[in-house]
Order: structure tokens, then C-alpha cells, then sequence
């Protein structure tokens, strides 16, 4: 078997959200398809992968361990590891950006990666909201993606977002969650309509709210949450007549009788579950509560809380079939309300 220039072929990417064994097998896969590691060939051991790159034994053995299930690589006692075939077949590759990394963004990263199987690499990165980090991750990215699957949220400067996005090709472009004003050209989306949403969430739940006065959404200033959800709100407490305000921090507002709480973010939903607590008054009948983003404890906490919420799975997959059909659409995933007690 014959020795292989194969340090100059692998890159470790810090400011990847990418596991680094994955990065490894990766960094691997590409040599293989851009003919730079052949049948044969052999790769360092574990010991020496771990040494040269300071990664730890276990990323380096669970890559490999990745490879050898792909059948891409091969090993013989007593001498190693080595390139086995180069009909890898994995062509697709994605630049995958997410603002953040929550329980229900990895929904989303798990149901994506599920559906595409092994027929996909995907370099994994997180801008954390900034408007910079984005445009900096976007403009040092590679220019051999298939596709850029972006979810765009941020806290400061979001309306020159469309400038850079319009950067991209846009049939390499899918948008997830939301759709940002200004983009131009035909691209994909697989996204939530946030003002239409809660306004038909609010409408289903009317039955319920029609024993309350008031109708209080709490909204942080300085939030990615869409200014869309305000606006759907607004309308729905103005048609059917409830009193409505916004609360910008919960920490200053006092618990009253007859009012229905609409909250975003988990913190929040904490301390309003502390001021309900500290009030004494009856859930689901003198004060209510709706959380947004359906999770497993919200099933039990104050005995059910009522819970509106997109289908997070269902925006991988679909954005996964995008890619898969080669396709160019629009899909819109919709609110779910689930009513429970707290209302």
C-alpha cells in the first residue's frame, strides 16, 4: 500500500458547528472526489491524527469508525487504516447557517439530516444572531456548495440581510422559518407565516379567551422573535374586542385577575409562572397562559400549558426534499395550537 500526502488534505474549521469527526470524514470524502487520495492509499493512525490536529483519540476513531460503516475505508491489524473505494457518490454538499442552536433548532438540524441521509455533506455553522458573524461566515464560505440553507433571525441590523443573501445564486438559496423582505430572484423557502399564524391560533382558541378581559403578549425589546407575531395579535385583539397590551419585560409586570399571558421565550415563561405562583390566583380560569414552541415539560407544567407552535420536524424534512427533488418551491408550515389546562 502506498503513503499519502494526507495532512495537506484535511481542515479542522473552528468556527464550524460541525462535530470535527464529521469534519475528518469530510475533509476525506472530498480528497477521494477530487482524486487526491486513492484505492489504496493509507491514512495515518489514530495516534497520529490525534497528535497533528490536537483532536482527541475518540473524534478521530468515530470518523474513521464513520467511513469504515460507509465502506470508504478499510483497516488490516497490524497496519492501519486505508482507502478501500472512491465511488463515494456524495455530490451535495451544504452550507447550513442557523442564527442559534435551541432544542427546537436541532429538531430542525436532526430532521434535516435525517432525511437526507448519507447522500449529503453538510458544514454545520452558527452566527448567534449577528448580522456581522452572518455576513462574515457567508462571505468566507466555499464556493463548491449545492445549496445555502440559511434561518434568518436577528437581533440588530436584520433589514440589510437581504443584501447579503442576494449574493447568493438563488437556486442554490432555501430560507428557512421566515422569509426576509428584498431578497430577490427565485428561490426556496420552507417557512412560518408568523402574522397569519397566531391570528388563526388566537381564533381557535377563542372559545377559551372569551372568559378573560385582557389579552398581554410578552415581546422583548432587543429579540430576533419576527415584529409579524405583533402584528397578528394586534389584529385579532382589535376584531373580536379584547383589551391588548405588550409587556417588554416580565419581571415588572404585576399578575391581575381576568388576563391571558402570551409568551416566547422559555426565561420569560419562568418568571410569569413565578408571579402566577406568587398571586395565587387560578390558572385556566381568573389568569391564563399560551407559550409559544410546544416541549415535553410544557405538557405537565401548571398542570398543561397551552402551547402554540410551528412543526419544527416538518421544516427539515421539507427543506430536505428540496434538495433531494432538485426543486424550486415555497412551503408554508403552519401554527398548531394545543389547548390545555392553562387557558
Amino acid at each position: 500500500m502506498k503513503s499519502s500526502p494526507f495532512y495537506k488534505l484535511i481542515y479542522f474549521d473552528e468556527f464550524s458547528a460541525t462535530p470535527k469527526y464529521q469534519q475528518l470524514a469530510n475533509s476525506i470524502v472530498k480528497a477521494i472526489e477530487d482524486r487526491k487520495l486513492q484505492v489504496d492509499d493509507v491514512l495515518p493512525s489514530i495516534n497520529e491524527l490525534s497528535f497533528q490536529f490536537e483532536i482527541c483519540r475518540d473524534t478521530a476513531e468515530k470518523g474513521y469508525k464513520y467511513l469504515k460503516n460507509q465502506g470508504i475505508i478499510g483497516s488490516v491489524p497490524g497496519k492501519g487504516y486505508f482507502i478501500k473505494r472512491v465511488d463515494v457518490n456524495r455530490t451535495t454538499k451544504i452550507f447550513l447557517l442557523f442564527n442559534k442552536l435551541s432544542p427546537h433548532k436541532k429538531i430542525i438540524y436532526d430532521s434535516l439530516v435525517s432525511t437526507l441521509g448519507e447522500g449529503a455533506t453538510i458544514d454545520f455553522y452558527i452566527y448567534n444572531n449577528d448580522l456581522g458573524l452572518f455576513k462574515t461566515l457567508l462571505q468566507n464560505s466555499k464556493t463548491d456548495y449545492n445549496y445555502f440553507v440559511i434561518l434568518p433571525h436577528f437581533i440588530e441590523g436584520g433589514d440589510k440581510a437581504h443584501q447579503i443573501l442576494n449574493t447568493i445564486d438563488k437556486e442554490k438559496l432555501i430560507l428557512l422559518d421566515k422569509i426576509i423582505p428584498g431578497v430577490t430572484g427565485n428561490f426556496s423557502a420552507v417557512y412560518e407565516n408568523f402574522e397569519a399564524d397566531i391570528y388563526t391560533a388566537l381564533v381557535q382558541a377563542l372559545p377559551q379567551l372569551q372568559k378573560y378581559e385582557t389579552i398581554k403578549i410578552i415581546f422583548p425589546e432587543n429579540s430576533y422573535y419576527p415584529e409579524e407575531i405583533i402584528k397578528g395579535f394586534t389584529s385579532f385583539c382589535q376584531e373580536y374586542t379584547f383589551n391588548f397590551s405588550v409587556v417588554h419585560d416580565i419581571l415588572e409586570e404585576k399578575i391581575k385577575k381576568g388576563e391571558v399571558y402570551i409568551n416566547l421565550m422559555d426565561n420569560d415563561l419562568v418568571v410569569l409562572i413565578e408571579k402566577i405562583i406568587e398571586s395565587k390566583l387560578k390558572v385556566g380560569k381568573e389568569v391564563g397562559v399560551i407559550s409559544y414552541n410546544e416541549t415535553p415539560l410544557k405538557k405537565i407544567i401548571l398542570n398543561g400549558i397551552t402551547t402554540i407552535s410551528t412543526d419544527f420536524e416538518a421544516i427539515g424534512a421539507e427543506a430536505a426534499k428540496i434538495i433531494q427533488e432538485n426543486s424550486l418551491r415555497h412551503v408554508h408550515v403552519p401554527f398548531s395550537l394545543t389547548l390545555r389546562s392553562s387557558l
